[in-house]
């Protein structure tokens, strides 16, 4: 029986070494990350803060997405999963070139030896395209940044926002992705970080925390009231982001196959049983149950197994979710209140706690919970556990720790330093009048611009003879951009 054309191998576009349906599910992993952030952080980051932030929020988001890319291509992916510069950094160069893109993809400095030289697991080699790896962990980068600017939200001056993210996407997260996954040190200890609860998460919310303390705070009447501008966009923008968890986290084995499907499934587990934990702590100690905090948990859970998601059983994804929904809950909304730190500096959205904590929640409970059988599937280090599982389990709780430590230093030092040299050429908050205003100082738009929000009703648009002369209210702002005619 012949093989249908679309089956042969050997042609041009269809190599011996192409699986069709690890490349169609890289490239529709990929594709869902890039959801989460264009449209589903843009939305929500533009629904979740005050109306007069609405457009600089997602304008920080969408400008993220876009340079990182960019930088992405130019440098920075072979920087993070190229030839070893050092044992935390490879060598930067252009990821664009057609003899480079079309090739099988593969990580060179990932090939694991024993201690006696002997190789231990081979280097990764997916069965697809460079080109989609390189727009895989792209989508990862790209929402590194748009997590971090969560926590300067409201007042951090776009133009030395333009100059963080390159800076900061080279000399700080290029770093944790060689470390943890392009063949860096971290990565031939044994660390485990399944898809980024360290390389994105603990990155993120470290140093969206460190920016937060040296672009300073928003104003006075900004922090004692933030109220979303509308709840259900800001839903929907939510419902993206999980949704796309899936690619997230079910892309990270770079193949359609078994792990990628546990890893779907916990994903959505502890999503869910975050989410509740967190609206029942809600209803216990305030009475009402929260949308904007039940996205909170929804949030954390995601963090939280995102290290351990293709390697833990789906009852520990339970018990993960529990402890996500209530651990960040608590350093929320009860730590935060007590600690003189935390009340200093003004970390809008919260970004320490969702991520920084729960990241760091993930990547400790992976070395507590990490299944053996599981571990075998995908890990270059045999005989990986949890230390629940005995054997080298301690061992591997300690690496972890390690790992979050390096982590957490690296960002604390690397977001400083880039924060202070842009500080010489550029002011890292806005001014004062801005400030005041929102939207229309900065950008000269304002989110919604309907008929009638403070403008006079005009009859020589509508056919009509009457003149209304009533004279405009003085405590009206005109609307800006876009007029609909009701």
């Amino acid at each position: 029986m012949a093989i249908a054309p679309a089956y042969e191998e050997h042609l041009p576009a269809s190599p011996s070494w192409l699986n069709k349906g690890d490349n169609a599910w890289q490239l529709t992993a990929a594709t869902l990350v890039g959801l989460q952030s264009m449209p589903g952080l843009v939305i929500l980051y533009a629904s979740i803060v005050k109306k007069k932030w609405a457009v600089n929020s997602a304008f920080m988001a969408l400008y993220a997405f876009a340079a990182v890319l960019i930088c992405w291509v130019l440098l920075c992916y072979r920087m993070a999963f190229g030839d070893k510069l050092l044992p935390f950094w490879g060598k930067g160069a252009p990821a664009l070139g057609q003899k480079f893109l079309i090739n099988q993809a593969k990580v060179p400095e990932t090939t694991h030896h024993f201690k006696n030289g002997t190789v231990e697991s081979k280097k990764s080699e997916p069965l697809f395209a460079m080109a989609s790896l390189v727009y895989f962990q792209f989508t990862f980068a790209a929402i590194t940044l748009i997590l971090l600017a969560g926590s300067v939200l409201g007042r951090m001056n776009i133009r030395a926002w333009m100059a963080f993210v390159p800076l900061w996407l080279v000399f700080s997260y290029t770093v944790g992705a060689f470390s943890l996954w392009g063949g860096g040190f971290l990565y031939h200890w044994g660390v485990i970080d399944y898809s980024g609860g360290y390389v994105i998460h603990l990155s993120s919310g470290v140093a969206g925390f460190t920016a937060a303390y040296w672009v300073g705070p928003r104003l006075k009447s900004d922090r004692e009231r933030f109220p979303p501008n509308n709840v259900l966009l800001m839903l929907a923008g939510a419902g993206l982001l999980w949704m796309g968890w899936s690619g997230f986290n079910g892309g990270a084995p770079y193949a359609a196959n078994i792990d990628a499907s546990i890893a779907v499934l916990n994903t959505n587990i502890c999503a869910a049983t975050s989410l509740l934990v967190w609206t029942s702590l809600d209803v216990i100690f305030f009475s009402k149950p929260s949308v904007v905090g039940a996205v909170q948990g929804m949030m954390t859970g995601l963090v939280c197994i995102t290290p351990g998601a293709g390697l833990v059983q789906s009852w520990a994804a339970i018990v993960m979710g529990i402890l996500s929904g209530s651990i960040p809950w608590m350093t929320m909304m009860i730590l935060h209140k007590k600690s003189s730190l935390l009340q200093k500096v003004d970390d809008a959205l919260g970004v320490f706690h969702t991520h920084a904590v729960a990241g760091l929640l993930g990547g400790l409970l992976t070395g507590l919970l990490a299944e053996p059988e599981l571990c075998s599937l995908i890990l270059p280090v045999s005989n990986s556990r949890g230390a629940f599982y005995g054997g080298s389990g301690g061992l591997q709780f300690l690496k972890q720790l390690v790992a979050a430590g390096f982590i957490t230093g690296w960002n604390l030092v690397s977001t400083t330093l880039i924060l202070l040299a842009i500080q010489f050429f550029i002011p890292l908050r806005m001014p004062e009048d801005q400030l005041e205003i929102g939207d229309d100082a900065v950008h000269g738009e304002e989110a919604y611009a309907l008929w009638g929000d403070g403008e006079k009703y005009d009859p020589t648009r509508h056919g009509s003879s009457i003149v209304d002369k009533t004279s405009p209210s003085p405590y009206v702002n005109g609307a800006r951009g876009l007029t609909i005619d009701l």
